[in-house]
Parts: C-alpha cells; sequence; structure tokens
C-alpha cells in the first residue's frame, strides 16, 4: 500500500490546531500505508499552545506526529516538512496548511488522480480570504507568465499531492531558508515537463486567530523574489540546454 505523508506547519494556531487536525486525521486512517502513513504537525516555534495541543492529541491519535522547530517562517518550515517527509519513506507527500482554510473532503479527488500525475495541485477558483490575498495571487501568476513563460491559475494553494520520488529532485534544489517553495515547485513541474494538474478547490475564510503574514511582509518577499525567480530561471535555463543536447 502507499505511503501518505501529509504535513502541516504550524504558526500561532492554537485556536485552530485540534479542529484541523481531528478533521483531517480520517484521511490519514483510511490511507494508512499499511500503518506507516503519518499526518505530521511542524510547529514552527508558535509563542501560543500550538504544540502543546499537539502532544495532547499525539497521545490519542497515533499517526499524528508533532514536530517543534525554531522559528524560521512558513516557506522554510514546509521545506523542512516535505524533507522529513521523503526521508521517513513516504511515497506521496500532501502539504497544507493548519488555519481550516482547506477542506479534507476535497483530499480524495486528488488522490484517485495519483497515478495518472508526478503532482496534483490545488487551484483556488473562490477565496474566502478576502479580494487582497487574491490579488497577490494573480501578481504572482502574472510574474511567473512574465520571467519564466508559464500559466498557472494558483501557484500558492496549500493543497497538493506530490509523488516523494519527484518532490526530491525539486525539494534539493532549493535553499533551506527559502521563502516561497511551493512557488517554485509549481515552476519546476511544469518548467522540467513532469506530470501534473489543477484541480479546483474551495477555500474558506481563517476559522480563527490571526495571519501571520502581513502586507508589508509579503511585499518584503515579494521583492526579494523577483531576484531569486531570476536566477532560477538562468538555472533551468541551463538545465534545459543540457538535456537538448543529450
Amino acid at each position: 500500500m502507499d505511503v501518505l505523508y501529509i504535513v502541516m506547519p504550524a504558526y500561532n494556531e492554537e485556536e485552530n490546531i485540534e479542529a484541523t487536525v481531528r478533521s483531517w486525521y480520517p484521511v490519514i486512517e483510511r490511507h494508512s500505508g499499511n500503518g506507516a502513513s503519518r499526518l505530521v504537525v511542524f510547529n514552527d516555534g508558535s509563542k501560543d499552545k500550538t504544540y502543546e495541543t499537539g502532544l495532547r492529541l499525539m497521545e490519542e491519535l497515533p499517526m499524528l506526529e508533532m514536530k517543534n522547530k525554531p522559528n524560521s517562517g512558513h516557506g522554510p518550515t514546509v521545506i523542512q516538512a516535505y524533507q522529513y517527509a521523503i526521508a521517513s519513506g513516504a511515497d506521496y507527500v500532501f502539504q497544507t496548511d493548519s488555519d481550516g482554510q482547506t477542506s479534507p473532503d476535497e483530499f480524495e479527488n486528488f488522490w484517485k488522480n495519483r497515478r495518472k500525475y508526478d503532482g496534483i495541485f490545488g487551484y483556488r477558483r473562490i477565496r474566502g480570504d478576502g479580494k487582497n490575498r487574491a490579488f497577490v495571487e494573480q501578481v504572482v501568476c502574472l510574474l511567473l507568465w512574465i520571467i519564466f513563460g508559464m500559466k498557472v491559475p494558483d501557484a500558492n494553494a496549500p493543497f497538493r499531492l506530490m509523488k516523494a520520488d519527484v518532490l526530491k529532485k525539486y525539494i534539493e534544489k532549493l535553499p533551506m531558508d527559502y521563502n516561497l517553495p511551493n512557488i517554485m515547485l509549481v515552476v519546476y513541474y511544469k518548467a522540467y515537463q513532469e506530470k501534473m494538474e489543477f484541480l479546483p478547490i474551495s477555500f474558506k475564510p481563517r476559522q480563527a486567530g490571526v495571519n501571520s503574514l502581513n502586507y508589508r511582509k509579503i511585499i518584503r518577499i515579494g521583492l526579494h523574489a523577483l531576484g531569486d525567480f531570476f536566477r532560477f530561471r538562468k538555472e533551468i535555463r541551463k538545465d534545459n540546454r543540457i538535456i537538448k543536447k543529450k
């Protein structure tokens, strides 16, 4: 049976983490991989009781793991989560967030198509988190079109199922402190012509708590990302020239 790892970054999600874990846990039970599958929450140095809540839930839910790490931001935490899942023997890695905005009811449509694709990525046709954040995503997709020449409906949705062996190839290309790994994974999959699909997902308003990513931080990350995108584009073009010569 295929081993599935569901990974979630979490930062100050004390108000959301229990409900989110309990809603996703039946998914990992259904796809247990003969007991090897796991739901893993990576606590990114939360200042509230996110970690303690997770530890309490572990006593009740045997396929749940709660990992604690110093705060480094969402992107580096996602990278670490992917690396952990791969090193632990996952066949498939699914990433979502711990704020309750995604629906586990939509997972099965991804899972049933897993053998057809190397990566299946959600796209948010309707976003419950407001027009401003939808606009940010539209800007990201526009930049990907301008810089990489690729059109994608949603580059950063936290709802993605990937074959672990393919994911491994591209995670290794990213610095450990990179802030936008999910965006670059979409770029890599498309640029290197991996089999990929986008499927529609719903996206609810944040269920509780406050989003830690403010707009000043978004702008700062975005400006830094521009330089990274051009550097990654150069590397991709170099790789593709080598592939063509072979």
